[in-house]
């Protein structure tokens, strides 16, 4: 890798010499954040994605570009086999000194950037056989809302909520980054508070309404989550939203922040509440977590676990969502390491806002959006689902 080395070298040693010039393009650096620039070849296969509205892009030599659409892998018409050289052509311009020592040094890196159309992608860059890759998400032009997203009327509730913590859970790519923006944009524009988001990279861009927002992106305003998470409990939060809890010290600080009257905001990559609960409480030394879960049956305000289904039409996926609230029978439960009775609770607590997956998916084949085959593929009990939806098939 000695070579690899070099090339990074040379490559920061440019980059902060072009930083350092006064010549540098105004139109070449419209739009672009840390002097992100993106290649023509790069331009047009983000410009023919968005035509053909796509959520991902991958980036893979050996392979032609390839994009997602409505969830399903598919190659863009009329390229080429991607070679090493083409990829790193098209990457390497779009990082900036900080991202290229991530490379170097973990040999993957996750960043943002605007493109001079004013759309915005999250990149991450990593290897593969010796190669290097890209995949690229393509944000939405607005941060969206709550309605613009079909998500259940009960995350109004969550929306309104002072404070404790909220997880968003789901497998990668089920959504989880939209509908923690568009729940910090109902806060934004439903009070006057102070939100602090800390994300690697930040995605979606707040404005500020009734609330005043800052964001926080780690490897260029911070080092890492847990610095940050110190340091902003003296910023005078109200509302926390922390990008994912990856590691025991983070959740010991988000449940902190909670605890102390904070709304915290999170992520994690679990299908359902229980594993949810259940992964925050093994991230942590055994003897430690007696005391995780007594502090999360005390701050846990609501868990939403979510997946995207495609819809009858093929045109649009749907989130179908399960809520868990942090009701006085959920806390005992979890003080009790009774994880396997929260579905239970759940269906008892339906009138409070309260649904499981296999009744939020019933739910949308009833209102015609989804498919029965398609919900009996993404349930959790094939039976159940079969009774919620009786003879729709």
């Amino acid at each position: 890798m000695a070579g690899y080395n070099d090339e990074l070298d040379s490559l920061v040693h440019e980059l902060n010499r072009q930083a350092a010039a006064p010549a540098v393009s105004s139109a070449a650096a419209k739009g672009n954040e840390a002097g992100r620039l993106e290649q023509p070849r790069l331009a047009e296969i983000l410009r023919q994605s968005v035509a053909n509205g796509a959520s991902d892009i991958l980036l893979v030599p050996g392979a032609p570009v390839a994009e997602r659409v409505q969830g399903s892998i598919r190659m863009q018409s009329g390229g080429d086999l991607l070679t090493d050289s083409d990829v790193r052509g098209m990457v390497m311009p779009l990082l900036n000194p900080a991202d290229l020592k991530r490379l170097r040094d973990t040999l993957s890196a996750d960043f943002a950037f605007q493109s001079l159309t004013g759309r915005r992608f999250r990149v991450n860059v990593h290897h593969q056989r010796q190669t290097l890759a890209a995949a690229i998400r393509l944000l939405p032009r607005d941060v969206p809302r709550l309605t613009d997203l079909d998500l259940p009327p009960a995350l109004q509730q969550v929306a309104a909520l002072r404070r404790g913590l909220v997880l968003v859970a789901g497998p990668t790519g089920a959504g989880k980054s939209s509908t923690l923006a568009a729940l910090v944009e109902e806060i934004n524009r439903s009070r006057a508070c102070h939100i602090v988001t800390v994300e690697d990279p930040v995605e979606f861009v707040h404005s500020n309404r009734m609330a005043l927002v800052e964001q926080i992106e780690v490897g260029i305003d911070t080092p890492g989550f847990n610095d940050c998470l110190r340091s902003i409990l003296r910023q005078s939060p109200d509302v926390i939203l922390v990008g994912e809890m990856r590691d025991p010290e983070t959740v010991m600080l988000a449940l902190t922040a909670a605890e102390t009257g904070h709304l915290v905001l999170s992520t994690l990559h679990t299908h359902d509440s229980a594993q949810a609960i259940s992964r925050m409480v093994d991230s942590a030394p055994a003897a430690n977590q007696p005391q995780i879960r007594q502090q999360l049956s005390l701050s846990l305000a609501a868990i939403v676990s979510q997946q995207l289904v495609p819809g009858a039409r093929g045109d649009r996926r749907y989130a179908a969502c399960e809520i868990l609230l942090g009701t006085d029978a959920v806390r005992n439960l979890i003080r009790s390491g009774q994880d396997h009775q929260l579905k239970s609770q759940i269906l008892l607590s339906r009138s409070a806002g309260m649904i499981t997956m296999d009744y939020a998916l019933a739910e949308l084949v009833i209102s015609g959006k989804i498919t029965p085959d398609v919900a009996l593929s993404h349930g959790y009990s094939r039976d159940e689902l079969r009774t919620l939806i009786g003879g729709r098939r």
